[in-house]
């Protein structure tokens, strides 16, 4: 920050821009209006120069305080700044046109959809109603015969049932015969009775064919495009953000890179793998939980996954990063010196079992690429890091995971790539940076003997 506040100080900004300003006023009424203009325009390019200079000095020290420093002021003095400093005396439009066209348009579009869906509805409905009355007339026909011959047997209703079942085998007839509420009691169950007896069987409406189904989503489904955008950003930002600070602690305690990303890498590996398990023991207590009171078109377990996604903040993420934790002090890959723990990195640990977590509920999951050291490198998979070797065929170690889904990628991972053996390296850094994961270790933290003279 002193650097940059050094360089402004320099380059006498203010006084470069001071110095135009009165030579423009001095020759406003001698120079012609398009060079007025010109010299309004460079000046005016010049202060952007300068606040996007104050604004980097700004961002390096709100960095430089930390989470709290300094909120007070930015919610006190930048906030109500940006708020009106950039308004206009009389504008000639709002300042959320642009964002009211786009309403407007949206509106447009869901008006003209609702239109046609209104139709669509409307049509099915006719043909409904056109076959019901069909069923009905013929019901009453039937009906009407069968009293005829049938003067004094009172289930004639159910030689009815059975007529139509043994002849049509339809499957929407039962919904038809629920809509006609017909007065015998045990209609349905005859039906039911008579379509398991005939050689035509029911067939068993699959989740994709269901009509209740497809007209009631539910708000898992409904989200789940919107969701996995956002998901999928998240876990962009994880790599940008989270992990460059976790980085830069660890980097304080270790001086050796490679140790230090394998450290980021296995613990977003065993955050992804936590989560995993927490998900599946959350749905499968929701599905105990939901089971005696469940009904309706959706079945348990979409019915499971839209509690879960409805509440998301009862995932207990605090177990999970103590079990990320644990894991990475058994890990014989990674080592970490005496003093400190891998609790130094739980924001990173923490944020990625959330984001796990949340995949979950997608459908399909979005999960982690298999990953070994010394595999063949995919430029589909990875992309290589700064100090790799690119020609070599080979993954050294790998530095961010990749996030597929099914078998295709949707954000590329970070490997680095080296030529040599990585698995014998792997060992011998192993040993040589943590020499006391043995059975007469007394804790499962690990000490780092001679890291610092490797």
């Amino acid at each position: 920050m002193a650097d940059t506040l050094r360089r402004l100080t320099n380059t006498s900004s203010f006084s470069v821009l001071q110095d135009k300003l009165e030579i423009w006023h001095r020759d406003y009424h001698v120079i012609s209006c398009d060079q007025n203009l010109n010299r309004c325009c460079e000046l005016i390019e010049l202060t952007a120069k300068i606040q996007g200079q104050l604004f980097a000095i700004l961002n390096l020290t709100a960095a430089e305080g930390g989470h709290y420093a300094g909120v007070d002021t930015l919610k006190t003095r930048l906030l109500p700044w940006l708020g009106t400093c950039f308004s206009m005396s009389k504008p000639s439009v709002t300042d959320d046109t642009s964002l009211q066209l786009i309403q407007d348009r949206r509106i447009r579009e869901l008006s003209a959809s609702h239109g046609n869906d209104m139709q669509k509805m409307e049509t099915q409905l006719c043909s409904t109603r056109m076959q019901l009355d069909s069923v009905r007339a013929e019901y009453v026909t039937e009906k009407a015969m069968l009293q005829e011959r049938y003067p004094h047997r009172p289930s004639a209703t159910l030689q009815i049932l059975y007529i139509h079942a043994h002849h049509h085998h339809d499957t929407e007839q039962y919904l038809i015969i629920k809509c006609l509420s017909v007065s015998v009691p045990s209609l349905l169950l005859s039906f039911r009775l008579v379509r398991s007896r005939s050689p035509s069987p029911l067939p068993r409406l699959s989740r994709s064919s269901s009509p209740m189904r497809s007209e009631s989503p539910t708000r898992a489904q409904l989200t789940n495009s919107s969701r996995h955008a956002r998901l999928v950003s998240r876990f962009s930002d994880l790599y940008a953000v989270e992990r460059l600070e976790a980085q830069s602690l660890l980097r304080r305690y270790i001086t050796d890179l490679e140790m230090v990303q394998k450290i980021i890498f296995i613990a977003v590996v065993e955050s992804f793998k936590t989560a995993k398990l927490a998900y599946r023991q959350f749905k499968l207590r929701v599905r105990k939980t939901l089971s005696p009171s469940h009904f309706g078109p959706e079945s348990l377990e979409d019915a499971a996954v839209d509690y879960i996604v409805r509440n998301l903040d009862l995932y207990d993420v605090q177990d999970s990063v103590n079990g990320v934790i644990n894991a990475m002090n058994v890990n014989p890959r990674i080592s970490f010196p005496p003093e400190v723990d891998f609790v130094l990195i739980s924001a990173l640990i923490r944020e990625t079992c959330r984001v796990a977590f949340a995949m979950q509920t997608l459908d399909p999951a979005l999960d982690l690429a298999f990953t070994s050291d010394g595999e063949l490198y995919n430029d589909h998979k990875y992309r290589r890091s700064y100090d790799s070797e690119f020609t070599a065929p080979l993954v050294m170690y790998h530095v961010w995971p990749a996030l597929v889904e099914g078998n295709a990628v949707i954000v590329k991972g970070e490997a680095l790539t080296s030529r040599g053996a990585p698995w014998s390296r792997s060992q011998s850094r192993s040993r040589s940076a943590s020499p006391v994961r043995s059975r007469c270790s007394l804790s499962p933290t690990r000490s780092l003997v001679s890291l610092y003279n490797i």
